[in-house]
C-alpha cells in the first residue's frame, strides 16, 4: 500500500521498523501482508487476514502461511516475533514521536476481548459483557497510550489471562504496566501525568505512580475511602469522600461538547453542555505493600467533582495530586479527565475496524501477536495524522459511502470502510491477473460480466 502523506512515509517504510524481528525475507513479506490484510479485511480471522492481502490473495495457502507467521512456526528464523517484541519497536516509535513535548499524558485503562461462544481456545478467562451484566469468556489487555501537545504513541501493550500459567495477578499486571511506561518515558524528561479510570483506583497503584515522580488524574470507584480534610489550627479532620459534597468550592462552570443523555432524551447525543467543576483538598494516609516492601502514604491530594448540568448521569469524582484551586485548575482537570477517552476511542477503533474479537487461533501467545499487529496497523493510520484537506482521505471517504453533509466530517469508521474497499480491489486485481496468467484469460461469463474494465 503506498498511501501519501504529504511527505511521510509508505506502509512499507513504517514497517522496516520490524524489520530486526524478522528473520529472513520470506518471513518480513508475510508480516508486511498480514498488517495489510488487517488494514484490508478490518478483521483478525486469519481466513479474512489472507484474502484481503494483495501479496497472498491469489495463492492457495496464504490463509496457511497467516498462521504459521502468528502461531511461531517460524521461530527458528525469527525467535523475536512475539507480542513482546512487536510492542517494543511500536514503543519505541511511540517515544520518538512524543520526543518533542515537555509534557506527556498517559491514556492508561484496560478493556476486554470477548469470545462469548468459545470453548476450546486456550487460557479463556471470565470477563463482563458488554451490558456488564453477566461473565463470559474472553481475556483482559492493558494499553497506555501517550499524548503529547502534537503527537501521541503507544507506550504499552499486553494482552493477559488469569488463568494462564504466567499470570500472578491483576495488581502486578497494573504495577508492571506503570514501572514499564515510566521506564519508556524517563529519557525524555518530562513531565506525566497517568490519567486512569476508577478501575485503578489503589492508593497501591497511585504511590508507585508518585515514587517515580509522576502525576495523576484518577476516577474514584471507592467513595468510603478515608480521608482527612484540613481544619483550624493545622488539625485534620477524619472523613470519608462521599462526606465532602458540603465542603466542595465551585471553581469553574466550562462549556463541552459530549455525548450525553439530556433529562428528557431517550439515549445519548454528541452535544454541547455545561460542566460544573468543584474541589476540596485533603490528604491521603495509608500504608502500603509494593514489591514486598511496606510504604507509609501521606499526600495532599485534591478530590474534584465534576457535575454535567441537566444530564442523567451521575457526577464524576476524580482525584488528583495536581493543585485544583484556581479556574484554571479546575478547566485543566477536566480536560486532562476527557483526554482519557482517547485510549477507549482507540479500542472502539481496534475493535469496530479490526475485527479484535473475531481472532480465532488456539495458542494464547498467537492471540497476543495477532493483537499487536492489529495495534500496528492502527499505530500507523493515527501515526500518519490524517486531516481532511488530504484529497487521499477525501477519496476514502467516498469509497467508505460518505455523503459530504456541511458541518460534518467522516469518522474513522467510514474511512477503514474506503480503505477495506481499496484493500478489497487490490486484492482482487491480483487473483485475476494471477487467474490469466495461469489460463490465458478469465472464465468467458467473469469477463462478460467486468466488461473488459480492468487495468490488466
Amino acid at each position: 500500500m503506498e498511501l501519501p502523506a504529504d511527505g511521510c512515509h509508505t506502509l512499507g517504510q513504517y514497517l522496516s521498523r520490524f524489520d530486526d524481528v524478522c528473520g529472513d525475507r520470506r518471513t518480513r513479506f508475510t508480516l508486511d501482508q498480514t498488517v495489510q490484510g488487517i488494514l484490508g479485511s478490518q478483521s483478525l480471522c486469519c481466513a479474512r487476514i489472507a484474502r484481503s492481502a494483495p501479496g497472498l490473495a491469489a495463492s492457495d495457502s496464504s490463509e496457511q502461511r497467516v498462521r504459521d507467521l502468528v502461531e511461531g512456526h517460524f521461530t527458528k528464523r525469527s525467535p523475536d516475533l512475539d507480542e513482546q517484541h512487536i510492542v517494543q519497536r511500536l514503543v519505541r516509535r511511540g517515544v520518538e514521536m512524543l520526543s518533542a513535548d515537555d509534557e506527556i499524558w498517559v491514556a492508561f485503562d484496560t478493556s476486554d476481548l470477548r469470545k462469548p461462544y468459545a470453548t476450546k481456545m486456550p487460557d479463556l478467562m471470565q470477563v463482563f459483557d458488554l451490558k456488564k451484566e453477566h461473565l463470559i469468556p474472553g481475556y483482559r489487555v492493558i494499553t497506555a497510550l501517550g499524548l503529547g501537545h502534537t503527537a501521541r504513541g503507544i507506550l504499552y501493550h499486553h494482552l493477559f489471562s488469569s488463568t494462564a500459567a504466567d499470570f500472578v495477578s491483576e495488581p502486578q499486571e497494573d504495577g508492571k504496566a506503570i514501572d514499564a511506561v515510566s521506564d519508556a518515558v524517563q529519557p525524555l524528561g518530562a513531565v506525566v501525568s497517568f490519567l486512569m479510570d476508577s478501575g485503578f483506583d489503589s492508593i497501591a497503584l497511585w504511590q508507585r505512580i508518585w515514587r517515580q515522580g509522576h502525576h495523576l488524574v484518577c476516577r474514584l470507584r471507592d467513595r468510603g475511602r478515608i480521608v482527612y480534610r484540613p481544619g483550624p489550627r493545622e488539625r485534620y479532620e477524619r472523613t470519608v469522600i462521599q462526606n465532602l459534597t458540603p465542603h466542595l468550592r465551585l471553581l469553574a462552570s466550562l462549556q463541552a461538547e459530549m455525548e450525553v443523555q439530556m433529562v428528557g432524551q431517550k439515549r445519548q447525543y454528541r452535544q454541547k453542555v455545561t460542566a460544573c467543576v468543584s474541589a476540596v483538598k485533603v490528604q491521603l494516609r495509608s500504608s502500603v505493600t509494593i514489591d514486598k516492601a511496606r510504604h507509609h502514604v501521606r499526600r495532599d491530594v485534591w478530590v474534584v467533582q465534576v457535575q454535567i448540568a441537566g444530564t442523567v448521569h451521575d457526577p464524576w469524582w476524580l482525584i488528583t495530586d495536581w493543585p485544583v484551586e484556581t479556574p484554571e485548575d479546575a478547566e485543566r482537570i477536566f480536560r486532562m479527565y476527557c483526554s482519557r477517552w482517547a485510549a477507549e476511542d482507540g479500542y472502539k477503533f481496534i475493535k469496530g475496524c479490526f475485527g479484535w474479537e473475531e481472532v480465532q487461533v488456539m495458542d494464547l501467545d498467537a492471540i497476543r501477536l495477532l493483537v499487536a499487529l492489529a495495534w500496528v496497523a492502527a499505530a500507523f493510520l493515527y501515526e500518519l495524522g490524517v486531516t481532511w484537506d488530504w484529497a487521499e482521505i477525501q477519496m476514502l471517504a467516498r469509497l467508505g459511502g460518505y455523503v459530504p453533509h456541511k458541518g460534518r466530517q467522516p469518522g474513522k469508521i467510514t474511512l477503514c470502510r474506503g480503505l477495506q474497499r481499496l484493500y478489497e480491489s487490490m486484492a482482487t486485481l491480483a487473483f485475476l491477473t494471477e487467474q490469466i496468467a495461469q489460463h490465458g484469460d478469465l472464465p468467458p461469463r467473469i469477463a462478460g460480466l467486468i466488461q473488459g474494465r480492468l487495468p490488466l
